[in-house]
């Protein structure tokens, strides 16, 4: 081991001082000022050879760490000298330079590879300081908002004063959607800021995403669902008019020729009476169903008040409670804080908690001890909620993509529209309405 060759040499030094120091004082007593005299100058040698041996040990040391600070890997000590100890401790030096060295480039080649996967993402990344300094933005973000190099948040002021906005503060905040308009057209952006600690400082880490891509596929697939929902609706009411049309027409036409009121008999009326009158059945059903897709389109802006969630949440309860009654199903609501208020459309939001609470009923029905539970508060994410949740049979996987599309419906009556136009009045208010469909099913209202 190196520090005990330089634990021996240094206890063998110091030894050889302290036995010098009795001679010389000895000497001195015995009065032989020439021995003593001479056995001081070894004294003195001795304790300059123990410094220097020390102190070239701590200059090799420091130089060392120096190097290692610099990230200077080529400082090599040699290995072959006349001294056991500085030999042996210039090897370990070399090793441990050699281990350091191996672990420095192992960590460069991580960060490259790190960084490399940071520069290929299709998402964009920057990093600011509590100063305002960028001290990191991959090539997507730049690519994302049109400008380079990044290196304050100020300069997001020169691409749209709304979005410095966001980081004028310098504090964290929660996925936000942004639009952002230039010469390049329109993006959709989602922006979040995290807090992130490195090495004692503390950073804001943004992540900004277009999801323009997402949102035209979304949008894609909604009108492919909507139009084929739509074709569905239309055929099924044009397919028996046009069927039973041409049946009647064979009444008053063969070939090409009419037919004369003698060729008419009683059957022949009768039959066209009652054609003509499915025809009349079928065009109400198809301008019911053109009423439904005005009454989609038309939502009106909401009147928003604040209005207390308890006195809802009693209203909507009063207006269902007849009908749990008769079938006899459990009906519970509750508010919890109890002076929770929501800025909201009283008439649109006792809309949509009726129509969810009439499906609710519909769904357990016909099982025994049916209940509903409607429920308001406060989520952990600070915003409000209101949640209708049923023990019905729930809802297929298959179906949880379909019951927002406009006039999709599984029931031989209605329209369809009640949860597509419960999805428009929350997105118009600012909020959301989600659905979870596993042992229970719970349709939850988020609002902004």
């Amino acid at each position: 081991m190196v520090s005990k060759s330089i634990y021996y040499q240094l206890i063998f030094r110091i030894i050889l001082i302290a036995i010098c120091a009795l001679f010389v004082g000895f000497l001195f007593f015995k009065e032989q000022y020439i021995l003593c005299g001479l056995l001081g100058l070894v004294f003195i040698g001795l304790t300059y050879s123990l410094v220097y041996y020390v102190n070239q040990t701590n200059r090799k040391i420091a130089y060392f760490f120096d190097a290692i600070k610099n990230e200077d890997f080529t400082l090599r000590f040699p290995e072959k000298l006349s001294v056991k100890s500085m030999e042996e401790l210039n090897h370990s030096l070399n090793m441990l330079n050699t281990m350091i060295q191996d672990i420095h480039l192992k960590k460069q080649a991580q960060e490259q590879y790190y960084q490399e996967i940071l520069r290929q993402a299709d998402i964009g990344i920057f990093t600011v300081n509590d100063k305002g300094h960028i001290l990191y933005a991959n090539p997507t973000v730049q690519n994302l908002l049109n400008y380079r190099p990044l290196n304050h948040v100020k300069q997001l002021k020169q691409i749209d004063p709304k979005l410095y906005g966001l980081f004028e503060n310098l504090e964290p905040f929660a996925s936000t959607l942004y639009s952002l308009g230039n010469e390049r057209g329109k993006k959709e952006l989602t922006l979040k800021c995290t807090p992130i600690t490195i090495e004692g400082k503390k950073l804001l880490l943004v992540i900004v995403h277009d999801i323009q891509k997402e949102l035209d596929d979304k949008e894609t697939d909604s009108w492919v669902k909507l139009i084929r929902v739509l074709t569905h609706e239309i055929m099924n009411t044009i397919t028996p008019i046009t069927s039973i049309s041409e049946s009647i027409l064979k009444y008053f036409k063969k070939g090409n020729q009419l037919s004369t009121p003698e060729e008419f008999g009683e059957l022949q009326i009768k039959n066209s009476a009652k054609g003509l009158e499915v025809i009349k059945e079928q065009g109400n059903d198809l301008m019911s169903f053109v009423q439904s897709y005005r009454t989609f389109l038309s939502v009106p802006e909401p009147d928003r008040e604040l209005i207390p969630a308890k006195k809802i949440l009693e209203k909507v309860r009063l207006l269902l409670q007849e009908y749990t009654n008769v079938h006899n199903i459990s009906l519970e609501v509750s508010c919890e804080p109890d002076d929770l208020e929501l800025y909201i459309d009283e008439k649109q939001l006792t809309q949509i908690l009726l129509n969810l609470g009439k499906n609710a009923q519909q769904a357990i029905e016909e099982q025994d001890e049916g209940s509903i539970i409607i429920k308001a508060g406060i989520n952990p994410q600070e915003k409000k909620y209101i949640t209708v949740t049923d023990n019905g049979p729930g809802i297929s996987t298959e179906l949880l993509d379909e019951i927002f599309v406009p006039f999709f419906t599984t029931k031989n009556t209605g329209t369809g529209i009640g949860l597509s136009l419960s999805k428009q009045i929350m997105r118009l208010h600012g909020g959301s309405i989600r659905v979870v469909s596993n042992e229970t099913t719970t349709f939850t209202l988020t609002f902004e």
